[in-house]
């Protein structure tokens, strides 16, 4: 009784055994797992750091910015009234595009990002600035089109 009373304890012993080292093999890979997304992520990151680091990448990006800046202004004052109502309904098509944008970006499930919560701050203020873009575009338009009513006397 008492051999068997051994031999239950040693299988039972066996069986936990052999349970505690799967799960050491599981957590062996799944650590394994998360350093190979974290050195993802961190040469990712080493990526963004050598583009804001380098001085001539920066410039170059600067100049882009600013070329754009003089092509919209240019671009924007240089519309005949005829033509603006019809612009700003694709304005506002397009702003409405940033705002569903904008809602994925608010949306997404960050919890493993390294981004942490940059992508959902700026994902508000694009929602916030993109509304606002879309009610004026509205409200332009809709003062556009009373200039060309007639007007009664």
């Amino acid at each position: 009784m008492a051999e068997r009373q051994d031999r239950d304890a040693a299988e039972e012993a066996a069986r936990t055994a052999e349970e505690l080292a799967r799960t050491a093999d599981e957590a062996a890979s799944g650590a394994a797992e998360a350093a190979a997304q974290a050195r993802e992520i961190s040469e990712g990151l080493m990526g963004y750091a050598d583009l804001l680091n380098s001085p001539s990448e920066i410039v170059y990006l600067l100049g882009i910015f600013v070329l754009a800046i003089f092509v919209g202004y240019y671009v924007v004052w240089s519309v005949t009234p005829a033509l603006h109502t019809p612009l700003m309904s694709v304005t506002n098509a397009i702003s409405s595009v940033v705002v569903v944008g904008a809602l994925i970006a608010l949306g997404a499930d960050l919890t493993q990002s390294a981004a942490g919560m940059w992508p959902k701050a700026f994902g508000f203020i694009a929602v916030a600035l993109a509304s606002v873009n879309i009610v004026g575009g509205f409200m332009v338009t809709q003062r556009m089109l009373e200039m060309y009513k007639k007007k009664e006397r």
